[in-house]
């Protein structure tokens, strides 16, 4: 198993904020993990939004949810990005 650094996943957080800064809001990305207890989850990028789910198709619907409830309709991103991240440690 390759374990992911936590330097990995901030240069990757870093520039999908600076990209989103440079864009307008029609789209909203969620760095997803696969939590070690079994399901995914995911916290989105310059947003206050934090979900989980135990399949990938369950959490496609609570983003959804979540998105819908933290937005108001005229600032409703149309796409979301999913950044899915894996974190594996193995032996040499």
């Amino acid at each position: 198993m390759v374990k992911t650094s936590s330097v990995h996943l901030f240069f990757i957080y870093d520039l999908i904020t600076f990209a989103l800064n440079h864009t307008n809001m029609k789209e909203i990305v969620f760095i997803v993990e696969e939590s070690q207890d079994g399901g995914y989850f995911a916290r989105a990028v310059n947003q206050s939004i934090i979900t989980q789910g135990e399949t990938m198709e369950e959490l496609r619907n609570m983003i959804s949810d979540a998105v819908r409830c933290h937005f108001v309709e005229d600032e409703m991103p149309a796409y979301v990005h999913l950044h899915v991240t894996r974190e594996e440690t193995f032996a040499l």
